[in-house]
């Protein structure tokens, strides 16, 4: 595994791009939410230009209220189940990342453990589990809830889960089959470890019916922003997505969580924070923020009012269009995700109307707008100045803002010896200098050997 350190860059991934009014785009593809080949394309350019992963973000729900309002912006109304299309995704590519989303609130953590492994014998190292809690009610009702478990009873859930997961990808050593026809034998039982997990939420006992992954663990995305889910990334996560809309928003946040990780006795190296950010690439600055304008006036206010709604956890449709916000139509608190929360307060206290706030939320993603030489320079100057170790890009339209950056942008950052001319490696492990974590079992064999035999006396 090269030890050269460059820009982690992933992207993200929503059929006709991230952007509310993408679908509505002359060039937008009617069927793209369920074409696996236009997925496969996608991911072949992102793949051409190097990019480190291919993450497809999920809910395991459609929005069942106000659909009138969600036609205008269907998102999560249209998707193929993530890891399935990823597993048609990694038989078209080689060598990105794929990341795909599972729910530590609705999942059972046998399941979660087998289909990422699976993925990451299919795509031969390249999985990547983004662990979440679920932040809607809709996802809630789908599973016999009438809503989600409080905050911190979810993040207790999720940290139990994530480590029934991992002792499940520790069933087998990495050499416990041995397909020794002469003697029969297929695998050596010594290196099969049961799980036997009793906790307050999950009661496990058994194994995975899988050979250990090629990573040892597929890599562990988060991106909780509260104080249990920066707790939980820093004894967890290896890639975390940063929410901060602002460069010295991004520096702090970069600097309490890796300051957090000596708590849990692990190395801030062992950790790549990501900053969310959306790429609008034009001949001047001016004709970024042009195109970006255009994309934005195609968004129906009643998308927008929606996105407030859900965020916000509260109806503001009721209120005029063109006066701010009254501040005790705030809610105290937020149970769902409390970044986007966050950012949607913070415009409303600053006088912004109603439907400024609506044209302004971005969930929690900055814009770099300008020339490829220009976005170069801002995504130098975040990394350079401790904002992030990469981006986490959410490319607005598709495929057309994935063409720009890679085609335009990513040799920019070639240049300057900031992002990579090659793979270093076969696996995701490999592009992102993060090390194949060791087989448990295999540790504890080796440290009992290596000690002392005490003599009879």
């Amino acid at each position: 595994m090269s030890s050269t350190k460059h820009m982690v860059l992933g992207g993200l991934f929503e059929a006709n791009g991230y952007h509310s009014s993408a679908w509505l785009l002359p060039s937008a593809q009617d069927n793209a939410a369920t074409d696996v080949a236009y997925f496969q394309r996608i991911a072949q350019i992102a793949e051409a230009g190097l990019l480190d992963f291919f993450f497809l973000a999920d809910t395991p729900a459609a929005r069942t209220e106000k659909l009138d309002a969600w036609t205008r912006g269907p998102l999560y109304m249209n998707m193929l189940e993530p890891l399935t299309l990823l597993s048609a995704v990694a038989t078209a590519t080689s060598r990105i990342g794929l990341g795909a989303t599972a729910s530590t609130s609705f999942y059972e953590p046998y399941n979660v453990a087998r289909l990422f492994a699976s993925l990451d014998h299919i795509s031969h190292g390249r999985a990547a589990w983004n662990v979440v809690t679920s932040s809607n009610d809709f996802a809630a009702r789908n599973f016999g809830l009438d809503r989600l478990p409080p905050h911190n009873k979810r993040y207790a859930k999720a940290r139990e889960f994530y480590e029934v997961v991992r002792a499940l990808w520790d069933t087998w050593e990495d050499d416990a089959f041995i397909y020794d026809r002469a003697g029969a034998r297929m695998f050596d039982p010594a290196k099969f470890h049961m799980l036997d997990h009793q906790g307050e939420f999950f009661r496990v006992h058994g194994g995975l019916n899988m050979a250990r992954p090629p990573q040892g663990s597929p890599v562990i995305f988060q991106a909780g922003a509260s104080e249990p889910g920066r707790d939980l990334a820093a004894e967890t996560a290896e890639v975390v997505f940063g929410a901060a809309v602002t460069h010295e928003e991004a520096v702090q946040f970069y600097r309490d969580l890796k300051g957090r990780m000596a708590r849990f006795g692990r190395h801030p190296d062992e950790l790549k924070i990501l900053s969310g950010v959306s790429i609008v690439v034009g001949d001047s600055e001016q004709h970024a923020r042009e195109k970006w304008a255009y994309w934005q006036d195609n968004v129906h206010i009643d998308i927008g009012l929606m996105y407030l709604k859900t965020d916000l956890e509260t109806d503001l449709s009721d209120l005029p269009l063109d006066e701010p916000v009254p501040l005790h139509r705030i809610p105290e608190s937020a149970n769902f995700t409390h970044v986007y929360f966050d950012e949607i307060v913070g415009l409303i206290r600053q006088g912004l109307t109603l439907r400024e706030v609506c044209k302004r939320y971005n969930r929690s993603k900055a814009i770099f707008f300008g020339t490829p030489v220009a976005i170069a320079d801002q995504m130098q100057a975040w990394v350079e100045g401790g904002a992030s170790d990469g981006f986490m890009m959410a490319f607005p339209v598709l495929p057309d803002s994935l063409v720009e950056f890679t085609t335009t942008v990513v040799p920019e950052l070639q240049r300057r010896g900031l992002f990579r001319t090659a793979y270093e490696g076969t696996t995701l492990r490999d592009s992102l200098g993060l090390q194949r974590p060791a087989n448990r079992y295999t540790l504890a064999r080796e440290a009992a050997a290596s000690r002392p035999v005490a003599a009879n006396g």
